[in-house]
């Protein structure tokens, strides 16, 4: 099954290939048009899962905008100001090297999700009834200096170590941090990912950073994943900082109405001007971002957005420069600590064969709570609050518990274990 909730991904060679790249391009220009961006990670099937793909776009009488190597950010701006129908990046993101996918977006880099666009692609491609046309023409376009001088790159006597994992995250990385004093680590692009795989989420892919900062006496360390639209950081004490308390820093910083996601501190609502809780997933996101004009918003998976011209997309180097601008007085581990107020469990995971049933049965013990069924359910109480969402593809229920005392994360975190078992 690659044809996920937001986009479509799988092992090479086993789940996905060069025919279905093939069709995907034909049917992405049947429901999208004949005008689409192409992009490409580094991973090792990327550049022959771009020739596939490509061919099927212009066999349909699509033209290719091809913008080579790039991360999913620089994707997302070339669809934005290029004058193109829609776009395809070959990537598989933060998986494994013999991972890949394709994450495909509207005009004005809109995401595709299940219901709208990615179901319709499957379909296409199933049926496989494709009707010839004129061939389609590949057009070259280099948007990487667009993209580096749409910042504003300020100089600051801050001393950062960056980790891009051998990713295509890579590319950019020595222009966008010529103010600062650079150490960036496994800098080599290499798809096999030879270091560690590029999922800063996993405690083991930032030890190389962790220990990089603190041999450097850095300010700050910071993580990409492996398409580039993630990122993580570490405090000069070698601490990993929680991305919903970076979202409240930042919404701190700028004073505008902010977004985040149903798994973030409750610490983000007590610190905005304004803010929404909404549903985790990008296109949901986005789509929300657009509907209510919010300026900023971001995830507890290391994903920030922001509003650019009349697109929403994901903006790590805008979080990365407001950081800097603050820690031109402070250090990162003192910007962050006013912030630290709750005990944030992170995501537990429990395997259960009824998840319905479990839901229903938490939701009847626990009604005298705040009920809140955006996305799973989540219920707050006066000084702790839960979440439990079930996984798409797995007979797996997560729970994230945040409390105002570590006792009490502790003793609500074994009152709710039982309810799984």
């Amino acid at each position: 099954m690659i044809f996920k909730a937001y986009d479509i991904r799988g092992i090479y060679g086993e789940q996905l290939n060069e025919d279905t790249a093939y069709k995907i391009g034909r049917a992405f220009v049947v429901y999208m048009g004949p005008k689409i961006v192409v992009a490409r990670d580094n991973r090792l099937s990327s550049d022959s899962l771009f020739e596939a793909l490509t061919r099927g776009i212009t066999d349909q009488g699509g033209d290719v905008y091809n913008i080579g190597l790039s991360t999913s950010p620089m994707f997302y701006y070339a669809v934005s100001n290029l004058d193109c129908d829609g776009g395809i990046i070959i990537t598989a993101s933060h998986n494994p090297p013999e991972y890949n996918g394709f994450k495909m977006v509207r005009n004005n880099a809109m995401p595709l999700s299940g219901e709208d666009g990615i179901d319709q692609i499957k379909k296409l491609v199933e049926e496989n009834n494709f009707i010839s046309s004129d061939k389609g023409s590949i057009y070259n376009k280099d948007i990487t200096s667009d993209y580096i001088n749409y910042f504003e790159i300020k100089k600051h006597n801050l001393r950062v170590v960056v980790d891009t994992a051998n990713s295509v995250s890579g590319l950019i990385v020595g222009k966008m941090f010529n103010g600062v004093q650079l150490f960036h680590i496994n800098s080599d692009l290499d798809g096999s990912f030879p270091n560690h795989e590029p999922n800063p989420l996993k405690e083991e892919n930032i030890k190389d950073l962790r220990e990089k900062v603190l041999e450097c006496n850095a300010d700050i360390g910071i993580s990409f994943d492996g398409d580039g639209d993630r990122v993580f950081f570490i405090d000069e004490n070698g601490e990993l900082i929680s991305s919903d308390l970076i979202i409240a820093l930042i919404a701190k910083l700028i004073d505008k109405k902010v977004l985040y996601d149903i798994r973030c501190s409750n610490i983000i609502r007590e610190t905005a001007r304004e803010s929404v809780m909404y549903r985790v997933g990008h296109s949901f996101i986005k789509q929300k971002m657009k509907d209510d004009d919010i300026f900023f918003g971001g995830e507890h998976s290391g994903h920030y957005y922001l509003k650019q011209g009349s697109s929403y997309y994901e903006s790590p180097y805008f979080v990365i420069y407001k950081l800097f601008e603050a820690m031109e007085g402070k250090k990162l581990s003192e910007l962050i600590a006013p912030f630290r107020k709750y005990y944030h469990s992170g995501e537990l995971n429990f395997e259960v064969k009824d998840k319905q049933s479990v839901l229903e049965e938490i939701e009847k013990r626990y009604s005298n709570g705040e009920i809140n069924k955006i996305d799973g359910i989540r219920i707050d109480f006066d000084d702790w609050w839960f979440l439990l969402r079930g996984s798409n593809t797995e007979p797996v229920l997560r729970l994230i518990v945040e409390a105002k005392s570590k006792e009490l994360l502790e003793d609500k975190i074994k009152e709710l274990v039982p309810f799984f078992s």
